[in-house]
């Protein structure tokens, strides 16, 4: 084990490694109950417009996160763990599925399509160079824009932000004369949740999200005691952890060539060069959101581990991103959403973390996890939409690194964190930020600055806004 994976070398050892995978898992086993309400659950009022089942895609997740995981300790012996992306499944769900109007089974044509065309990529060294191509000011501003995105779905789905006839949105009401206090409870809920799980992480408190999301589980029931027939209402279904895994291979796994690659009901409402462009737009949105979420976290991960080279560069770069591609095709093949790095691996880091053992580890605990589904299925929604909230402050980060004073920055960073929320949709916030950088570049006389991919993916994005919006 010491031969395999350097612990020596690494100043490191297994019982070091073992604490560092346990802080790491309790960091992110969170996205299991996440990534399956919001598929299962989007608007959290019961509705299932996708047609797959909270179980289902708990497991899906379960096995895309032990198989990206298990491959980054593998591969690329670095101290990573993977799972279905925050922000790249709000997009799957609410921008292709609820937006485009794609099916389920459809939108994961598109993730299999990304893995695919990320292994291919990453094998060629084709990855890193387009990710440097992009411009500078849209790749830092993407985190934030989805951060935002983010935080509104939970503000959504725990009921505070409602829509409004005048203003479009609003602050639900806490007024008890107008309001029942079984409507106010679960908001005040999530609220409490959300505080608890930011004064955990200010202590440093180890799992500081799923601890949250546990006791804001327990404050909910408790205070049903409160609430006239909340008990009585609840439809609870304690199943065994084998109807999960019944229901993954019912409605998930394998769907994607099953019935994927049937795109004849989008095609006879959209046309067929709508439904190509709207394709290739939204595979490569995939594709950019996940190179930054994986990159980026490498090289926080890598630099704060001082697992750099000389150039100051991921030790392995190349095998961590192939593990990352390589889960999220499999992630596919599952039925969930891409698979990206967790920024929670710095959690696991920080424990001690300098090898893949930390990540092997991981995986076996996230193993653990999945028989746990009948558990999970317990947890309300206003719960976990404080876990939302706070992933969307954590991705708000990056806006530090964006230069304010300079308009040839600003202006498109702005607008690529700005559009996300406002319009529901991720690819539409790349897409003008990525237009007014070229346009701003052009006339400020830096044409010759831009590269090549800019100029492609710019255009595409332009096609996609006046062919398919």
């Amino acid at each position: 084990m010491d031969h395999f994976f350097k612990l020596k070398e690494r100043g490191t050892s297994v019982k070091t490694e073992l604490i560092a995978g346990m802080t790491t898992f309790f960091s992110m086993v969170y996205i299991l109950m996440v990534n399956a309400n919001m598929f299962a659950n989007p608007f959290g009022d019961g509705s299932n417009p996708l047609g797959v089942s909270y179980g289902a895609i708990y497991i899906a997740t379960a096995i895309s996160a032990i198989v990206g995981t298990v491959l980054a300790g593998l591969l690329a012996n670095l101290p990573l763990a993977q799972a279905s992306g925050m922000g790249l499944n709000a997009f799957f769900v609410y921008t292709v599925c609820i937006g485009f109007g794609l099916s389920y089974e459809n939108a994961l044509v598109l993730v299999l399509l990304e893995g695919v065309a990320f292994i291919l990529l990453t094998v060629t060294g084709l990855r890193k160079k387009i990710f440097d191509a992009l411009p500078e000011a849209v790749r830092v501003a993407i985190p934030a824009g989805i951060g935002l995105f983010i935080a509104l779905l939970g503000l959504q789905n725990a009921g505070l932000v409602v829509p409004d006839t005048s203003t479009c949105v609003n602050l639900a009401s806490f007024n008890l004369l107008t309001q029942s206090w079984g409507d106010i409870m679960p908001m005040l809920v999530t609220l409490c949740t959300f505080l608890a799980i930011v004064i955990m992480a200010h202590k440093q408190v180890r799992g500081a999200v799923l601890i949250g999301i546990l006791g804001g589980m327990g404050l909910y029931y408790l205070l049903g005691l409160t609430v006239d027939g909340f008990y009585a209402q609840m439809q609870l279904s304690v199943l065994s952890p084998f109807q999960a895994f019944e229901e993954f291979a019912d409605q998930s796994l394998f769907k994607v060539f099953t019935k994927g690659f049937d795109f004849s009901a989008y095609a006879a409402e959209h046309g067929a060069a709508n439904l190509a462009l709207t394709i290739a737009t939204t595979a490569l949105a995939f594709c950019m959101v996940d190179m930054f979420d994986t990159l980026g976290t490498l090289y926080a991960a890598c630099e704060r581990a001082n697992l750099l080279d000389e150039k100051g560069e991921p030790l392995n770069m190349n095998e961590g991103m192939l593990s990352d591609a390589i889960a999220t095709t499999v992630g596919a093949i599952c039925g969930t959403s891409t698979v990206t790095t967790f920024s929670e691996v710095n959690a696991g880091v920080a424990a001690g973390g300098r090898t893949g053992l930390t990540s092997i580890f991981c995986g076996l605990f996230f193993f653990v996890a999945m028989f746990l589904s009948p558990i999970a299925q317990l947890i309300p929604s206003c719960a976990t939409a404080a876990a939302l909230i706070y992933v969307g402050l954590l991705m708000m980060a990056s806006v530090r690194n964006i230069n304010w004073d300079d308009f040839k920055i600003a202006v498109p960073a702005f607008l690529t964190l700005a559009v996300m929320p406002f319009t529901y949709n991720i690819s539409y916030g790349i897409a003008f930020g990525l237009i007014s950088y070229l346009v701003i570049s052009v006339f400020c006389g830096d044409a010759k600055k831009i590269k090549g991919a800019s100029w492609v993916i710019g255009l595409l994005f332009v096609l996609m806004l006046i062919l398919t919006h």
